[in-house]
């Protein structure tokens, strides 16, 4: 059996590339990773000439041939938001001696992102953005958190060579590797929020990471901007509270989803939409700074229940009682039987009545026959596990309680099993085969599994060329007393 800091411990060690002290300079690979998963002081960019730049989207990883980010949304200054490439280098000659300037895949770049911004600029006339004054945690630690986030998943065809050594442990053993790794990853996940709490507060790190949560992969960028934007679109929890719809129209408005065109609306929604538009017609002048571009939104690959329309749907509810971190956290600090976890916090966050959404899937979709809820419990366990008790846990960690950090702990290891997901489906054929896959009956132990992906599986190839992975599991079946 492993002991209960192994699979942290092998994460540190494995693979020792990663590892970075703070006077090292970073490898591309890694602020590739920090410009994907924005680990910056977003409010604060600048440009080297003293803009600021605004980033809406990161854009997609190209690991093709190309540059290193296509489809990117940002705005600097006061100028409309534009949508191109980025480019990531280390220094500033990476233009030239990584031939960039002869070739013309790179002719779509919009923005030229380097570490420390020294050196003689290149004369390609884009903008450029130095990351190292605006990381929102030390470089060190943003090394061991990001390793491995910007590797393509592996070919499905392929087994991993830690299949047979996995397949040799008992259950007893796999179930207990699958938890130390997940406790990583909520570890991980916390270290993010806390990043943020640092900058922005508690409350506004939670909102950012339940809007983000609603995006899900496909849209979490757009979602965290319309959360970033919270206080300049007037939320004030302190304030006297506005009403969902009020905050549907606002958000619709501003994220660039509300349909100009209400011809093709069946005739119900159509109104509704009229009612929205009579709003936003208020606000949209003092707003339109904000208002991102519909292009930014991707509508195809998801299911009708996650269309963004219908996610801000959710997320004006919640804004319309902004007491609801402390509601959260009321909920965290009362005993609950393990069985009642979900449905409670289903409670919390499940709106009051909503007769347009319970009815319509978009803004434009026909009426549904049946009402359906604008938050299932599936759904519920992602937010949970990906946004409430990593904030709830490094609030303990912070604040000195271990007492209430065991309850977060508790609880995540509790939670039934979330939504199924690419990167699981992978992950159970290359890892555990039908072996152990029954194994994964709750949400802690697929999270378990994503991290081994993460730490090892994505800094190996299809053949896990060089990973050490098999080894160490090997290792625990050659340990002392093992199962």
């Amino acid at each position: 059996m492993t002991p209960s800091d192994g699979y942290a411990r092998w994460a540190r060690e494995y693979p020792s590339a990663h590892l970075l002290r703070e006077k090292d300079a970073p490898p591309e690979v890694l602020l590739q990773a920090v410009w994907q998963q924005q680990r910056l002081l977003r409010d604060r960019l600048t440009t080297l000439d003293g803009r600021p730049i605004r980033v809406l989207h990161p854009g997609f990883l190209n690991r093709e041939a190309g540059p290193d980010f296509h489809a990117a949304f940002f705005q600097i200054g006061d100028e409309a938001p534009v949508s191109g490439d980025i480019e990531v280098d280390l220094e500033f000659s990476g233009w030239r001696s990584h031939g960039h300037d002869r070739n013309p895949t790179f002719k779509g770049v919009m923005l030229h992102v380097v570490w420390d911004g020294k050196g003689v600029p290149p004369k390609h006339g884009l903008p450029q953005l130095a990351l190292k004054p605006f990381l929102d945690a030390p470089i060190e630690e943003l090394a061991a958190s990001l390793a491995g986030d910007t590797a393509q998943l592996l070919p499905e065809e392929m087994s991993g060579k830690c299949l047979a050594p996995l397949k040799e442990l008992s259950g007893e053993s796999v179930t207990v590797l699958l938890e130390q790794a997940a406790l990583c990853r909520l570890e991980m996940k916390a270290s993010q929020f806390n990043a943020r709490a640092r900058r922005a507060g508690w409350d506004r790190a939670l909102w950012e990471g339940l809007f983000r949560a609603l995006g899900y992969k496909q849209n979490a960028w757009p979602m965290q901007r319309l959360a970033e934007l919270l206080p300049d679109l007037g939320f004030d929890p302190q304030g006297k509270p506005e009403s969902a719809f009020v905050w549907q129209a606002r958000l619709l408005g501003v994220s660039g989803l509300l349909p100009a065109e209400l011809d093709h609306a069946a005739h119900d929604a159509g109104a509704y939409v009229r009612k929205l538009w009579d709003q936003w017609w208020r606000e949209r002048d003092r707003l339109a700074e904000f208002v991102l571009p519909r292009s930014l939104w991707k509508m195809g690959g998801q299911r009708p229940a996650n269309h963004p329309q219908r996610r801000l749907a959710l997320a004006a509810h919640w804004l319309a009682r902004p007491d609801l971190p402390t509601r959260l956290a009321d909920w965290f600090s009362t005993p609950i039987a393990e069985n009642q976890l979900a449905p409670s916090l289903l409670k919390i966050l499940t709106p009051g009545r909503d007769d347009f959404w319970s009815r319509h899937w978009t803004l434009r979709s026909k009426p549904m026959d049946r009402p359906q809820p604008l938050l299932g419990a599936t759904r519920v366990a992602d937010i949970a596990v990906n946004a409430v008790l990593p904030w709830h846990w490094t609030r303990c960690v912070e604040g000195g309680d271990p007492r209430l950090q065991k309850t977060a702990e508790t609880r995540f290891f509790a939670w039934p099993r979330a939504q199924d997901n690419a990167v699981l489906r992978l992950a159970r054929q290359r890892l555990l085969g039908g072996a152990h896959s029954r194994r994964l009956t709750g949400a802690a132990v697929q999270q378990g599994l994503m991290q081994i992906v993460r730490d090892f599986c994505s800094h190996s190839n299809a053949v896990c060329e060089d990973c050490r992975f098999p080894e160490l599991v090997r290792s625990l079946n050659a340990a002392p007393g093992k199962d």
